[in-house]
């Protein structure tokens, strides 16, 4: 959940310690990102980022604070027994794409809850900037091209938009082929 409402990388998520949750001003402070094991900064200088936290993600973060042992402020958010990052490839293999199975939804990987992520606040009415910044893209074109995706419905929806804007009075036409006249589905 806290990666499709972030937007997070993986590395960036299994890096969180707690003392970069800050739940005053209700953000995810990325500072650090882990792969194969080892700590680094993030990717770029715009990776470096305040990422703003919803409702569902603070209380994902709290309800994850009572079940692991040690909260202190190195302490890793999300972590192995021994207190070392989850391992995501082991993660997805483990937990993720069996849960989606079992769902009977399509498998997916950590990477599609980012683009998931970058494709939604357009859909909510929120610029293309703004999904750039919570991403950490340093470039536009990285969250336009690459990131950001049309969904189906909405496409009908504007396709519907442009036709009433076009044509706001349609007459009834009648339609009919060789096998009869086409029915129209009852709306």
């Amino acid at each position: 959940m806290i990666a499709v409402l972030t937007g997070l990388r993986i590395g960036e998520l299994l890096a969180l310690r707690w003392k970069h949750v800050d739940f005053v001003h209700d953000a995810i402070q990325v500072r650090e990102t882990v792969y194969e094991g080892r700590f680094g900064s993030p990717k770029t200088k715009s990776s470096r980022r305040d990422v703003p936290m919803s409702q569902p993600v603070r209380e994902a973060f709290l309800a994850q604070r009572n079940v692991v042992t040690g909260t202190d402020r190195e302490t890793l958010v999300f972590a192995c027994r021994n207190g070392r990052p989850l391992n995501p490839k082991n993660l997805l293999r483990r937990v993720l794409q069996p849960a989606c199975r079992e769902l009977g939804l399509p498998v997916v990987g950590w990477h599609g809850f980012r683009h998931t992520h970058a494709t939604l606040p357009g859909e909510v009415g929120e610029s293309l900037r703004t999904a750039q910044a919570i991403l950490g893209h340093s470039d536009l074109k990285t969250t336009l091209n690459v990131y950001t995706h049309a969904i189906p419905e909405s496409q009908k929806r504007a396709a519907d938009k442009v036709a009433g804007l076009l044509f706001p009075d349609v007459p009834e036409f009648s339609v009919s082929t060789e096998n009869g006249p086409i029915e129209r589905p009852e709306t």
